[in-house]
């Protein structure tokens, strides 16, 4: 698979990116994604906060060795061989990127670094980079997951609808998260850092629950490698069932992402009602009316996504290609994964994940990966 080709030099212009001007939803029925949050939105970013003269050197340390790096290994197992370190993966490396590992490892310097170049290493072998809208438009042809609109803090929201669930358990329904996770960061607007995530379960069958394998492999991703990406988790309308389900992963839900989950709440408490889908929020609250037809939607996703991405590209080439450069800009979002220009080079040595299911899709980790960090 070819990773997305963005190009640097792209002149396309979006109409309905995030501006400063106010949201007004559709005359009509709306089948393509909202590209900007209302205006009464306010993102707020731990990043932006002042670092305390401690926090300042660690942040200074943790950049110095990161700024070093010219390789890094190709997959997570022990004594991997190394790779050099790619252009879009010195783009990942946004001070931003780098003040929420160490966040998420307490500010403990060798855990934030050791975590970061898991998180490359990960990338690699699992063939994030990889993972195309060709590839993946299989598993979204029914809408089992959206990004669309966002929340009262600007973060941009993740619909996951098990009830449409349309293929058999496969790996690539766990890239289908990957790659959805990717784009909802890719949405982000200046200033946000972290997503919504929106479960409701209603028609679920018990055939459309995951297995705990399946479970722990999501984990794996939300809670080792997208660290402080998770906002809000809403889970609604959950059968008997998916409640013992919760119940079986619990041990493995690190206690920070379990205290961002809310079961069955008035989601019009964290998202705008003419932001919040209808089917979501009850079209007597004013939700949004939103139709999903896959020949609009997809499409209009991925253009979107790769303007964003040409644009961060752009500048990041114009500062200087620095590792530590900050996040966002004016009318852009953040960027998600790695993809880039040189994406399918770098990642032309790693294993795929057809070459390790065992260890990646199904969630099964390496013993360095099951040892917490912190």
């Amino acid at each position: 698979m070819a990773a997305p080709n963005v190009s640097s030099g792209s002149s396309f212009k979006s109409t309905t990116s995030h501006t400063t001007d106010d949201w007004t939803p559709p005359s009509g029925t709306l089948k393509t994604p909202i590209y900007q949050p209302v205006k009464s939105a306010k993102p707020h970013s731990l990043s932006n906060l002042p670092l305390t003269s401690e926090q300042q050197i660690k942040y200074d340390t943790v950049l110095e060795s990161v700024s070093q790096w010219t390789t890094v290994p190709a997959t997570t197992a022990a004594n991997a061989p190394q790779a050099p370190l790619q252009d879009h993966e010195r783009m990942w490396l946004t001070r931003e990127c780098l003040l929420r590992y160490l966040r998420a490892t307490k500010w403990h310097t060798p855990n934030a670094l050791k975590r970061l170049q898991s998180t490359l290493s990960w990338r690699r072998e699992y063939g994030a980079d990889t993972f195309t809208a060709d590839y993946i438009s299989p598993e979204n042809e029914t809408g089992k997951q959206l990004v669309l609109g966002y929340d009262n803090e600007a973060r941009p929201c993740l619909y996951l609808n098990p009830a449409k669930q349309n293929t058999k358990m496969s790996d690539r329904q766990i890239h289908h998260l990957c790659y959805m996770l990717d784009r909802t960061i890719d949405m982000m607007p200046p200033g946000q850092e972290s997503a919504c995530l929106l479960i409701n379960f209603r028609g679920a069958g018990g055939g459309h629950v995951p297995t705990v394998a399946q479970a722990r492999a999501v984990l794996n991703i939300l809670q080792n490698h997208s660290p402080e990406r998770l906002g809000k988790a809403l889970i609604s309308e959950l059968p008997w069932y998916v409640s013992t389900f919760f119940k079986l992963i619990s041990p493995f839900i690190d206690p920070v992402t379990r205290e961002k989950m809310k079961f069955n709440e008035d989601l019009t408490k964290y998202i705008p009602k003419e932001q919040l889908w209808s089917q979501y929020g009850g079209k007597t609250n004013g939700g949004l009316d939103f139709e999903y037809s896959h020949d609009d939607y997809w499409p209009a996703l991925e253009k979107e996504v790769q303007r964003r991405r040409a644009a961060f590209r752009e500048r990041w080439e114009q500062g200087g290609k620095k590792i530590a450069q900050e996040e966002g800009g004016a009318g852009e979002g953040a960027v998600g994964g790695l993809a880039g220009d040189e994406a399918e080079g770098a990642l032309s040595a790693a294993p795929t994940v057809a070459a390790a299911p065992e260890r990646t899709a199904a969630g099964i980790l390496p013993e360095k990966e099951r040892r917490r960090l912190d």
